[in-house]
C-alpha cells in the first residue's frame, strides 16, 4: 500500500534509499517530497543524479540505457524521472517494470507525478509499490485544513491559536499554494529559527496579529461553490458566492454551472437503481460521496424546487422578473446546503 505521510517522514530518515519511489498527487506537496528525498540520497553518497522529462514522444528505451549506463563520477546515482501526466502508457508501463524487476545495484529510480487519482493506479503502479516506494500526496479536504496549517506552523517554528488558524484557513479557501507562501511569509516575518524549531519566548500568533499579517488569498471559483453547498456546508458557500461577487463574477455565468449540478441532483433522484446511474454520470468517488449525502437530506421534490428558483433568477439577471437575483441566489445556496430551512427561506 502507498506509504502515509507519517510513514513517508519515517522513510526519509532510513539509512538506505530504496531502488524505486513513486511520489504523485498535489504538485507542491509532491515538489516538496521530492527535495527532501534528493537531500537524503545526497547525505546518503548519491552525488551523480540524471534528470528525465517524460514528453509526449518520449522514448522509454532511454530509461533502460540510464540505468544501465557506468558513473564515471559517483557510486550511486540518482534518476530523476518526471512524468507529469502520471500515465507512462504502455511502453512506459513496460520500461518501469522492467527496472522494478531487476534494479540495478547503487541506482535509485525516483518518478513524480503532478496528477493522480483512482483512474491512475495500474498494474504498474502496483507492481512498483510493491518492490519499492509509493506515497500519494493529496491536498487537505475541508475539515483537514486547520490540522495542515497547524502543522505547517510548526514546522516552521510557529504557532498560533485555533481562531488565527482558522482565519488563515478562510483567506487562503483551499489554495495549497497560497497557504505555504503565507506561512513562509509568517516565518520571515516573525523571524521563526532556521531549523523551525519555535524560539523559546516566540508568542503564539492570534487572531488580530493573523489579520494584520496575512494578505487575503482565497481563490473562489463556482466549482468550490458548488460542492460547498451540496456537501452541506451552507457557511462556506455563502462565502464563496461572496467572494465571486466581489471580484466581479457574473451571476448569470456562475448559475450555468450550478444549474448543471442541480439537473444531475435531479436526475440522480428520479433513479431506480442509484448506482447504475452514478455510472452512467461517470462520478469519481469523491464526488459520487457528495452527491449521496445531498440525496440524504432532501427528496426529489426539492431539487425541482431549487431548479425552479435557478430559473427565477435567471429571469431576474436578464430583467424579465423583478427582485435582487443575488440574495435569491444566497437563499437558493442555502436551502441546497440546508434543504430543512428552504422553506423559511422562501
Amino acid at each position: 500500500m502507498p506509504l502515509s505521510f507519517g510513514q513517508w517522514q519515517k522513510a526519509l530518515t532510513a539509512d538506505r534509499l530504496a531502488p524505486v519511489y513513486l511520489l504523485a498527487g498535489e504538485e507542491l506537496l509532491v515538489l516538496e517530497a521530492a527535495d527532501a528525498l534528493r537531500a537524503q540520497a545526497k547525505k546518503l553518497g548519491y552525488s551523480e543524479r540524471e534528470v528525465i522529462d517524460v514528453t509526449q514522444h518520449f522514448d522509454w528505451d532511454d530509461l533502460a540505457r540510464s540505468a544501465a549506463g557506468m558513473s564515471l563520477f559517483a557510486t550511486r546515482r540518482l534518476i530523476d524521472l518526471r512524468l507529469p501526466t502520471g500515465r507512462p502508457g504502455t511502453e512506459g508501463a513496460k520500461a518501469i517494470n522492467a527496472f522494478c524487476a531487476d534494479p540495478p545495484p547503487d541506482v535509485t529510480l525516483l518518478i513524480t507525478a503532478m496528477e493522480w487519482s483512482n483512474k491512475h493506479d495500474g498494474a504498474w503502479s502496483k507492481k512498483l509499490d510493491a518492490s519499492g516506494t509509493m506515497v500519494v500526496f493529496n491536498a487537505p479536504r475541508p475539515n483537514e485544513w486547520g490540522a495542515w496549517i497547524g502543522a505547517r506552523l510548526a514546522s516552521r517554528g510557529l504557532s498560533a491559536t485555533p481562531d488565527a488558524i482558522g482565519l488563515l484557513a478562510e483567506r487562503v479557501e483551499g489554495n495549497l499554494l497560497a497557504a505555504a507562501q503565507e506561512i513562509d511569509k509568517l516565518a520571515i516575518l516573525r523571524g521563526s529559527a532556521p531549523d523551525g524549531d519555535a524560539q523559546p519566548n516566540a508568542r503564539r500568533i492570534d487572531a488580530a496579529e493573523m489579520e494584520n499579517l496575512v494578505a487575503d488569498s482565497a481563490r473562489y471559483d463556482v466549482f468550490k461553490l458548488t460542492d460547498a453547498a451540496f456537501i452541506g456546508d451552507g457557511a462556506r458557500a455563502l462565502r464563496i458566492l461572496a467572494g465571486l461577487r466581489s471580484e466581479g463574477d457574473e451571476l448569470l455565468a456562475l448559475m450555468g454551472w450550478l444549474v448543471n449540478q442541480l439537473q444531475l441532483a435531479l436526475r440522480l433522484a428520479n433513479a431506480h437503481d442509484l448506482a447504475a446511474q452514478i455510472r452512467t454520470e461517470h462520478l469519481w468517488q469523491a464526488r459520487e460521496q457528495l452527491f449521496r449525502q445531498a440525496l440524504r437530506r432532501a427528496p426529489r421534490e426539492h431539487w425541482l424546487q431549487c431548479l425552479a428558483r435557478a430559473s427565477r433568477i435567471d429571469r431576474m439577471v436578464k430583467g424579465r422578473e423583478s427582485g435582487n437575483p443575488w440574495q435569491e441566489a444566497e437563499r437558493l445556496i442555502a436551502a441546497i446546503a440546508e434543504p430543512r430551512a428552504a422553506k423559511a427561506l422562501a
